[in-house]
């Protein structure tokens, strides 16, 4: 499924810049979402609620930006636009 491997890839990188952070925890979250994604932005809560159940960025606030340009280059894509930690 394209939306788990979206999710899952998110999320090992989240984790990798918390941990070269040294965060305690992952505060917010602000993701683009591409416009053939295949995700909703309820959709994409979800995945990624259930994806950070038990991980340091559990309960982070989301910001998402979702794209209607069908011809962006990354339209298939989620990005990862920043992250906010607490240290």
């Amino acid at each position: 499924m394209h939306e788990a491997s979206l999710i899952r890839n998110l999320m090992h990188r989240i984790e990798e810049i918390a941990e070269t952070e040294g965060a305690k925890r992952v505060v917010s979250v602000s993701v683009w979402l591409g416009a053939l994604s295949h995700m909703s932005e309820r959709h994409f809560i979800e995945h990624f609620n259930d994806a950070a159940k038990g991980t340091i960025a559990e309960d982070a606030e989301l910001a998402i930006t979702l794209s209607t340009d069908t011809d962006h280059k990354d339209a298939q894509e989620l990005l990862l636009d920043s992250i906010e930690v607490e240290v």
